[in-house]
């Protein structure tokens, strides 16, 4: 199994894209250490900058840090260092 969970969130709004984050991020395994969202780049920016909003600054415990994925679509969740 892999660590990585992905989460497609293109073409929901910001509250249903968190929502959808959060469902994963309350029931997920002790053997994911990264969760990786990809909201898209055009138009999903407002995703992104939710995300930052909902999870960034020590806000949720089980993420020590966010940082961006491959493309500027992508933003991933670092639950641990792999």
């Amino acid at each position: 199994m892999s660590g990585i969970i992905e989460i497609d969130v293109h073409g929901k709004n910001v509250e249903a894209a968190i929502e959808e984050i959060r469902k994963h991020l309350n029931n997920v395994k002790p053997s994911v250490y990264r969760i990786r969202i990809i909201h898209g780049y055009h138009g999903g920016t407002r995703i992104r900058d939710g995300i930052q909003d909902e999870f960034g600054y020590e806000r949720e415990p089980k993420i020590k840090r966010i940082t961006m994925g491959d493309n500027p679509g992508i933003t991933e969740l670092i639950l641990r260092e792999f």
